[in-house]
């Protein structure tokens, strides 16, 4: 049975939603949820029949005038499908951008606590920060313009776009259902991130119009 994907604004979520995010078993209380809520325009959950097994929340916007898709929050629940949950919330994200800024480049931005969310990345291109490159100016000056929007750009560090403290009320909350094949050249971009302290690595990437058409179809 295919999962049941849908959007809609956040600020329509009730108390009864929160609650049934808070209650799915993801790393996220309802006190991250209220916040979010009030934070991100977008909620996306994914269910498997009645059950909720994935949800997100998102906002789509300019910055500096380019078009952004930003995750501020998502969530997985460990079943053995979750790799589809995850490619589905996804493929939603890209629709709405299609809808919101068809034929344009989007940047796509999250936060992550540890490698297992770079699953979501899988079809973003030119990811900063990736292993075996040096990242450029404009490239730094994105990961300080997500720092300001994410809120928490006082404690993060531009050389190596890790949020030492304070840095998860959001991030893709997801598990690998097979870690053994993260490539280990992925690790050292998470060394610094310390995450019993709050810390997270602010990630983002490009989505090319052309393959938005192709990503963000139905």
């Amino acid at each position: 049975m295919p999962f049941q994907v849908g959007t809609r604004d956040s600020a329509a979520l009730t108390d009864g939603d929160l609650d049934e995010m808070a209650s799915m078993g993801g790393a996220f209380d309802i006190g991250v949820l209220s916040k979010a809520k009030e934070d991100w325009v977008l909620s996306t959950t994914s269910r498997d029949g009645d059950k909720l097994v994935g949800f997100t929340f998102s906002t789509l916007e300019r910055i500096g005038g380019t078009p952004c898709v930003l995750l501020g929050l998502m969530s997985v629940k460990r079943t053995s499908r979750r790799e589809q949950v995850l490619k589905g919330l996804m493929a939603e994200a890209y629709h709405r951008a299609l809808m919101a800024f068809p034929d344009e480049d989007v940047v796509v931005g999250s936060r992550l606590v540890a490698p297992d969310g770079l699953e979501a990345f899988k079809q973003v291109d030119d990811l900063i920060p990736r292993p075996g490159h040096r990242a450029v100016g404009e490239e730094r000056a994105w990961g300080r313009r997500l720092a300001k929007r994410f809120g928490v750009d006082s404690h993060y560090d531009e050389k190596s776009f890790v949020v030492a403290t304070n840095g998860q009320g959001g991030f893709i909350d997801h598990e690998c259902l097979k870690p053994e094949k993260i490539k280990a050249e992925v690790a050292p971009l998470f060394s610094g991130v310390k995450v019993a302290k709050g810390g997270s690595l602010i990630i983002h990437g490009w989505v090319m119009a052309e393959d938005l058409l192709t990503l963000g179809s139905r």
